[in-house]
């Protein structure tokens, strides 16, 4: 049967079962990202190459615990453990960072920001000691913070490259292939396999400015922002999603955020890392490099992301720069507006969050303005505005 022919009795039950000609109204999606989202997909206007990731495959990185030394490969590091030989170690603990010297066959990753966000500036000192270190990755450009202070996925790659681009002016384009992004995975699926694959671009397209055709290194962990004090079933279900959606997207290394809020136990934390171990194994997802290639919602999602983050990157710098934006509270101000809006939906209800605003429903007890401040860009759950 021909194609058109197919579309067109798909479009005919469509109309049946809706009982309206107007099934595009009805059937299109509503979201906070300014992303036109089709209900029908028959083609991409542009269909994107491979996008590459700078491992093989992606890092399963666990919270060093003793326990785990013989089984794990690659460890998140807190303090300093001896002997601890021919492991892929992501330092968390800037003191720690300055003072580890690595040997030929350890393989380090710094995922200390090196932004001082509250007073606008870059700690240079930090930045040059970092510099020196043997490390894989030296330098940290961290956006998690955004995204679990309700930053828009546009904002968050924007404020990446913004970030990126203060680093080259004051260290030179061969920072580039020193730095790793960390970014916080979360709820929306589809869209957050599309937010990493759009940093690669973007990212790429960044380099080529400076004669570069560099690829980001990505570190990916799941969101604090979707998760509830007292649903720490649930909350294990939405990580498991926020795992996936980085490992199709191409993430080079994914770590578990503890599932239960404010209560980690060394159960909770084993078993966080599990759902890796679930995913690598039984589904091996982390071994393709760009595993949702070819589709054309991801393939559209991905590049009106791109697009509309590179114009919000190019904003932040007509008006002075990503330090500039933050001495003057403008980010802060756009983060906030954003992050009350999306607070509201919670509120509303059209952003369903089960066992809080859906099955039950629970009563509000804090407000969007006891919650958020437009000064500041801090974390902020959902689920408090119930608890």
């Amino acid at each position: 049967m021909p194609y058109t022919e197919n579309f067109s009795n798909w479009e005919q039950l469509v109309k049946k079962q809706l009982k309206t000609d107007d099934i595009y109204t009805i059937l299109k999606k509503e979201n906070l990202e300014g992303i036109d989202v089709k209900p029908f997909y028959d083609s991409v206007e542009k269909p994107l190459v491979n996008l590459p990731k700078v491992e093989e495959s992606t890092h399963l990185v666990a919270t060093y615990h003793e326990t785990l030394e013989e089984d794990v490969f690659a460890f998140l590091l807190n303090e300093n453990v001896e002997n601890l030989v021919s492991k892929t170690i992501f330092v968390n603990n800037k003191d720690l960072a300055e003072h580890i010297s690595p040997q030929d066959e350890d393989q380090y990753f710094s995922l200390i920001d090196v932004f001082d966000e509250k007073n606008g500036i870059i700690d240079d000192q930090l930045v040059k000691e970092l510099l020196a270190k043997d490390f894989k990755r030296n330098v940290c450009v961290d956006v998690s913070l955004h995204q679990n202070s309700g930053a828009s996925i546009v904002q968050q790659l924007g404020i990446a490259l913004a970030k990126t681009k203060e680093l080259v002016e004051d260290y030179g384009a061969e920072i580039l292939n020193k730095l790793i992004f960390k970014l916080a995975i979360g709820a929306n699926y589809f869209f957050e396999i599309s937010k990493i694959r759009a940093f690669k671009l973007v990212f790429n397209q960044l380099s080529k400015e400076y004669g570069l055709d560099d690829i980001p290194y990505i570190f990916a962990e799941t969101s604090s922002r979707n998760k509830s004090v007292s649903d720490s079933e649930n909350n294990l279900i939405r990580s498991t999603l926020e795992l996936a959606a980085a490992m199709i997207g191409g993430a080079d290394a994914v770590f578990s955020t503890n599932y239960q809020i404010g209560n980690n136990t060394e159960n909770s934390e084993e078993i966080s890392f599990k759902q890796q171990i679930v995913l690598a194994y039984e589904s091996i997802i982390n071994v393709f490099e760009d595993a949702s290639n070819g589709s054309y919602y991801i393939e559209d999602i991905t590049e009106q992301i791109a697009k509309i983050s590179w114009q919000f990157f190019l904003e932040i710098e007509n008006s002075g720069g990503y330090l500039e934006n933050l001495k003057q509270g403008i980010l802060q101000k756009q983060i906030y507006d954003r992050a009350v809006e999306e607070q509201k939906w919670v509120e509303e209800g059209k952003i369903k969050l089960i066992g809080v605003n859906l099955y039950p429903k629970l009563d509000v007890k804090k407000s969007v303005q006891e919650l958020y401040n437009e000064k500041e860009i801090k974390a902020v759950r959902w689920a408090e505005m119930f608890e």
